[in-house]
């Protein structure tokens, strides 16, 4: 039933334009804006955000980034203000850009202005 179904991801946020200006501005995503809401247009891959006013945000991973380079985008989108999470658990680490190095993809953790958590995750050839 649903092998030739066009699946999508979809999340909420408490401030459409916020979002609007975190993803297509800060982040460089293709935009567009069906039905008053947010879609994120990303390698012919759609992802609908929509206002909810009582937005609660994700306390996991909504949305991963593919990159070549964890160590280039993190310092890249630090210079434009986005902040890393920093995890001091005893068996979850980062380091002190917010990098997770203890096994598996390298990876780095941020939010979006709704609170909900994003990453940047290391592209390997499994991917």
């Amino acid at each position: 039933m649903f092998k030739i179904t066009r699946a999508f991801s979809s999340f909420s946020v408490n401030d459409i334009q916020k979002a609007r200006e975190f993803y297509g501005q800060l982040l460089g995503i293709e935009t567009s804006t069906p039905m008053d809401q947010l879609q994120l247009n990303i390698d012919g891959n759609k992802i609908f955000i929509y206002g909810k006013p009582n937005h609660a945000p994700a306390t996991f991973t909504v949305l991963n980034f593919p990159v070549d380079n964890v160590e280039k985008a993190v310092t890249e989108l630090t210079a434009k203000g986005v902040k890393f999470i920093i995890y001091n658990e005893e068996n979850f680490k980062t380091d002190e850009k917010g990098i997770f190095r203890m096994g598996g993809p390298l990876i780095a953790w941020f939010k979006d202005p709704a609170g909900n958590i994003l990453s940047v995750v290391e592209e390997s050839p499994a991917m």
